[in-house]
């Protein structure tokens, strides 16, 4: 039976210890990681928060969640959000910290147990949700895909296999992905 959006919503305050996903009216648990997966994510969020200017933009760590209205929530591995759009939930206990607006960068990271959910479900709906940049690392193969939103709408797609990427909607910033994913 398909969940409504009201009734994931009272499932999540009510269960604020779980990781849960909302897919095609379908809930979903994001399951446990790897160590290759939590080292990479907890690598690339020390790397971003870093370099970005704390009175800009907030890092989430498998915290928070994007959202097409009516659609799907998900918890991302990793995304960067503009401080101003964080206002909203600060000194909020009675709601959840969703973002609805396109964002400048959303990571997934590849695992076994989630790597085909991703790239077949949430990849494609980040797309649709218009983020600016969206990436899938895989720590085993050591690589990166990168999808950069255009002017038009369209993305275009890179594969990096080493070397330093710079995300395009992060002015300053740069990723080492060999000492990331090394």
């Amino acid at each position: 039976m398909p969940v409504s959006e009201r009734t994931y919503q009272q499932i999540i305050l009510e269960d604020p210890e779980g990781q849960w996903e909302l897919h095609g009216g379908r809930l979903r648990e994001k399951p446990s990681m790897t160590f290759a997966h939590n080292r990479t994510i907890a690598r690339l969020g020390s790397l971003l928060t870093q370099q970005l200017d704390w009175d800009e933009f907030d890092v989430r760590i498998n915290a928070g969640w994007v959202r097409r209205p009516n659609e799907a929530y998900y918890i991302p591995d990793v995304f960067v959000v503009p401080v101003s759009m964080t206002e909203q939930f600060r000194d909020r206990s009675d709601i959840l910290e969703v973002y609805d607006a396109p964002l400048p960068l959303v990571v997934e990271v590849w695992s076994p147990s989630t790597g085909d959910y991703d790239v077949d479900a949430k990849l494609p709906e980040y797309r649709r949700r218009g983020d600016l940049e969206i990436w899938r690392l895989h720590p085993y193969e050591r690589m990166l895909t990168a999808w950069r939103r255009q002017p038009d709408g369209t993305y275009t797609e890179e594969l990096y296999r080493g070397g330093t990427v710079q995300p395009a909607s992060l002015p300053n910033v740069s990723i080492d992905l060999d000492l990331l994913l090394r």
